[in-house]
Order: C-alpha cells, then structure tokens, then sequence
C-alpha cells in the first residue's frame, strides 16, 4: 500500500523526468506551467500537495498524457 507522500514523490519524480525529456530547466517548466519556480521545486521534491485540478494543469503545460502523471513502477 502507498502513502499519500510516496504518491506525491511519484508525481513528482514523473513531472521532473518529462520537463528533463523535453529539455526544460525548473525555471523554463515554471514559465511554461505559470507558476513559481519554487513550486516546481516542491512538486518535484514531493513536498506539494497538488489538487486534481493542477495536475491536469500541470501535465497539459508539458504536453503529458495524465497516465504518464500517475505512473508507478
């Protein structure tokens, strides 16, 4: 069984290996995103908690299918 804090750095661990394939710094994802820089930093690290609503923000800001958001290995 997961945790919701293995959940979030899941998330967050795919949210940064996107931006990476596509070449973005944290600042450029945050640019592209519409958020603070910091906030990248948080979601990659797993210390956000992140609502519906801004994962799929998110995730269409990169251009990621939202199965590849909530993938787990």
């Amino acid at each position: 069984m997961l945790s919701d804090t293995d959940v979030l750095k899941q998330i967050g661990l795919n949210f940064k290996l996107e931006r990476i394939r596509k070449g973005l710094s944290q600042e450029g994802f945050a640019e592209v995103a519409n958020v603070h820089t910091s906030y990248i930093g948080k979601i990659e690290r797993g210390e956000q908690n992140l609502t519906v609503k801004k994962i799929i923000d998110i995730a269409n800001s990169l251009e990621m299918p939202i199965s590849k958001v909530f993938y787990f290995e």
